[in-house]
């Protein structure tokens, strides 16, 4: 039985148009015509694809039959598509022609992407205590090895640089453990108020320090769930520890916990906990980015407030473990509201 070879092409899952030795388009599929547009059958495939490398790749082609492989990138106004494109010579009726397909390889583009930016922004993280350490070993070797004082005030800079590239290698791994668990859900029972009560007692000096008060919301009835004590005590301290560093002094730090029956988003019963302080709130701007690893509102702030930029990329990822849900509420002036949905089942 032949078949048409616009049947085969409609068949196929990738984008694919057959263009003819007179450089007509014979045949595109639909996801050919939802990339390139309607009507681009019969048209000559300069009118449909005005990408320069492509042009060149499919003449090239039709005129010598040698299979090519580049890249196209398409964009809607919002996002840009990448597109791995395979120019191969076919025959049509008899006659030499040229299959086109589209591959998208946009996810595996934006996780290349990702990865060059992690080891830059690492190496960045690194660089800048390291080379403070460096300059002032070379200092204590040289103009201060006969000063006392300056030793002193060295080496207690040289001191909290170290703790600060410590505290990076800590989150590094933290998160390496967090993403390699992901996809595992809790087996355990536990009980969240346990968890809230005892991050709150281990934090009161630092908070006391600040000049932050920390107050539990807690339900009077025992409330359970699965979960990962550990994670969720990680959770808690890294929000709590924000609120506390970066609400101001005289501000408060409120951790509550409620049952609800029927959470929308989860489908089902939960817990909510939200760490809410009465701080100098967040700029919308800036609430869709918290999440991102190494994404700071105040790089100086940040960094002088002993932050990593890792912290809320921690919370997001074991929220996701726990097939959970974030949500982060800020009004200037007013405060930020850190919401935290889980399922009790």
């Amino acid at each position: 039985m032949q078949v048409a070879a616009a049947e085969i092409i409609a068949a196929l899952p990738l984008p694919c148009i057959l263009i003819r030795r007179d450089e007509r388009i014979e045949a595109a599929n639909a996801p050919a015509l939802s990339l390139l547009g309607q009507g681009i059958v019969g048209r000559h495939f300069i009118t449909a694809l005005r990408a320069p490398t492509l042009l060149d790749a499919i003449e090239s082609c039709l005129r010598d039959g040698t299979a090519r492989r580049l890249e196209f990138h398409s964009s809607d106004g919002r996002q840009e598509t990448s597109y791995q494109t395979s120019v191969a010579s076919i025959t049509l009726d008899g006659a030499p022609g040229v299959l086109v397909t589209f591959e998208d390889f946009t996810e595996k583009a934006q996780a290349g992407q990702m990865r060059r930016d992690f080891v830059a922004n690492v190496s960045h993280e690194l660089r800048t205590p390291l080379t403070a350490l460096i300059g002032f070993i070379e200092t204590l070797k040289g103009p201060a090895r006969n000063d006392p004082v300056g030793q002193e005030r060295f080496l207690t800079i040289m001191e909290a640089e170290a703790a600060r590239m410590n505290r990076l290698i800590g989150d590094l791994l933290s998160l390496s453990r967090v993403e390699a668990e992901e996809r595992v859900r809790p087996t355990d029972r536990i009980d969240p108020s346990d968890i809230i009560r005892s991050v709150l007692g281990r934090l009161e000096t630092l908070a006391e320090q600040a000049d932050v008060r920390l107050q539990a919301v807690l339900p009077s009835d025992p409330l359970t769930m699965m979960g990962d004590e550990d994670q969720l005590r990680q959770v808690l301290t890294n929000l709590v520890e924000n609120g506390i560093k970066y609400a101001g002094r005289g501000a408060e730090v409120t951790v509550s916990l409620t049952a609800i029956d029927n959470e929308p988003r989860l489908r089902g019963p939960a817990v909510r906990i939200v760490v809410a302080d009465t701080g100098p709130g967040i700029d919308p701007y800036h609430l869709p980015r918290l999440t991102e690893r190494f994404y700071r509102i105040d790089n100086h702030r940040s960094r002088e407030k002993g932050g990593t930029g890792l912290g809320l990329a921690i919370v997001k990822h074991i929220v996701n473990r726990h097939r959970g849900r974030l949500r982060i509420d800020s009004t200037l002036g007013e405060g930020t509201q850190f919401i935290i949905s889980l399922p009790r089942a």
